[in-house]
């Protein structure tokens, strides 16, 4: 009988842990359609610096893929429209293609996920007929490999794929394209893919602004659309989109597929016409989107659903044919500065990204890590800064106020704010080697607050504290759980068996 309780509640905890273990993520797009951009090894410093895990590219460029070598961010590469034939007409050309172009680089390079083709039905010539024998092939030569449980395949879409998206509930498939889809989706769903989305709101306003709010396409309305078939109500139009594709999945009985969106964003310049194409609303609708993702909100039809998204995209690309916001949606400068302020932590951390000398009205500055500083300049000026430097660091220790987001840059940007406004907030008090800049805007966020001039010590808060009284069962038994969520999610998977 005990040990029959005991099973019971380890696998009630394990639910549980696995919960806790897993959630939505935010990765990037790293387009490279420009001839103004850094070497790949200093955009692998730049994703490290600002802790980005997950990187889509939209080919398999062999600097590329050398560069992020043991950094351990998670790549999306990708196969051109262009290689699809050749790969869909020989096995050979495939096992080829791997052998060659994948694994000199793996697992070095932590490669994830592999899109065979990218948007094929919105290609002028189209080549969605050869989407699924590319897709089988990459596969099976993965399979050959033994990295098909290791790589996922997909491939991605417009939303052009759908016939009709609002409501969502009325969400559908284009039957012009089921001669691919249909194999397309028997494939995901056999092998446990996800359906891959572009996503672009902005579109949606830019085309129809007077059938969308502004607010609602940017996560900022405060009314409700309501779907007439379901009752469900969305506050933003990425929900009911994202919606819109589970919808057409459910019509054709494909209730396992997740939904993946692997582009979204908004540019921040755009042509006379493209009067919503601005800094403000490209940092409002990604600040917002992230919020959203990390949170694991889900959507209205989904709710707590993971859902992992990536923003477009790292860089402006100059290249690019269209109009003017075509070549704008970058959220770094070529010299590697943000374009505007944005967390990829979604908690509203510390802006560590911009970078200015110029004080605020009552004089106020303070010091943050510079984007431009390595990783290990960085970590050795952190080690110096709360070492010989006497900077009191309890606060990005672990459970406290500042540790979140952990990463040297954030981490950095608190020691070096100390440091300054400790010794008289002057120039050289920031300097740490070049990897110190002033700034005149506060970063303090949440409970982590920011040293200034005048105060002589940094405000810690535990924030942790439980307001509740716990019950005598329930004070025996936290300490235990609190300790047991620290131990890794395999070690438990690979001991309830066990109990």
């Amino acid at each position: 009988m005990a040990r029959g309780v005991r099973l019971i509640f380890a696998a009630l905890l394990l639910t549980m842990l696995l919960g806790h273990c897993s959630g939505s993520f935010i990765g990037v797009c790293y387009g490279r359609n420009a001839d103004d951009l850094p070497t790949p090894e200093k955009v692998a410093q730049l994703i490290q610096l600002h802790n980005i895990k997950y990187l889509r590219i939209f080919d398999y460029n062999a600097q590329v893929l050398k560069a992020f070598a043991n950094t351990g961010v998670e790549l999306m590469i990708g196969i051109p429209n262009l290689d699809l034939l050749s790969l869909s007409q020989f096995q050979s050309n495939a096992d080829t293609w791997l052998k060659n172009s994948i694994l000199p680089y793996y697992p070095a390079t932590k490669i994830t996920y592999i899109t065979v083709g990218a948007e094929v039905t919105e290609g002028k010539n189209n080549a969605s007929a050869f989407v699924v024998p590319a897709m089988r092939n990459v596969l099976t030569a993965l399979k050959k490999a033994g990295l098909h449980k290791k790589i996922k395949v997909s491939s991605t879409h417009s939303l052009g794929v759908l016939s009709r998206s609002f409501p969502p509930s009325a969400g559908a498939f284009n039957s012009n394209y089921a001669y691919f889809l249909k194999p397309m989706l028997e494939f995901l769903a056999e092998n446990q893919s996800p359906f891959m989305i572009d996503i672009y709101p902005y579109y949606a306003y830019r085309d129809s602004p007077s059938k969308v709010s502004l607010d609602y396409a940017l996560f900022e309305s405060s009314s409700e659309v309501i779907d007439p078939n379901t009752g469900l109500l969305y506050t933003n139009m990425f929900d009911a989109q994202v919606d819109a594709i589970y919808f057409a999945l459910t019509a054709l009985n494909f209730r396992t597929i997740k939904v993946m969106v692997t582009e979204t964003g908004w540019p921040s310049k755009g042509s006379p016409k493209e009067t919503a194409a601005t800094p403000d609303n490209a940092q409002t609708y990604n600040t917002n989107l992230i919020r959203h993702v990390i949170n694991d909100t889900g959507t209205p039809a989904k709710p707590g659903e993971e859902l992992d998204v990536y923003i477009f995209s790292l860089f402006n690309e100059n290249r690019k044919p269209g109009l003017e916001s075509e070549r704008n949606w970058g959220l770094f400068y070529p010299d590697q500065t943000s374009m505007y302020n944005l967390d990829f932590t979604g908690r509203g951390a510390a802006d560590t990204t911009t970078e200015t000398n110029i004080t605020s009205s009552n004089g106020t500055t303070w010091c943050i890590a510079s984007t431009k500083a390595s990783q290990i300049d960085l970590q050795n000026a952190i080690d110096w800064a709360c070492g010989p430097g006497n900077v009191d660091c309890t606060a990005i220790q672990p459970s406290q106020p500042c540790f979140q987001p952990d990463n040297l840059a954030s981490h950095a940007s608190y020691a070096f704010n100390s440091y300054y406004q400790q010794n008289g907030a002057s120039d050289i008090a920031c300097s740490f080697g070049g990897t110190g800049v002033k700034v005149d805007r506060d970063p303090s966020y949440d409970n982590c607050i920011y040293m200034r001039a005048g105060s002589n010590k940094t405000v810690v808060n535990n924030t942790t504290a439980i307001s509740s009284t716990p019950s005598s069962s329930e004070k025996a038994m936290s300490p235990w759980i609190s300790s047991f969520l620290l131990v890794p999610c395999v070690f438990l998977l690979l001991n309830v068996g066990r109990v």
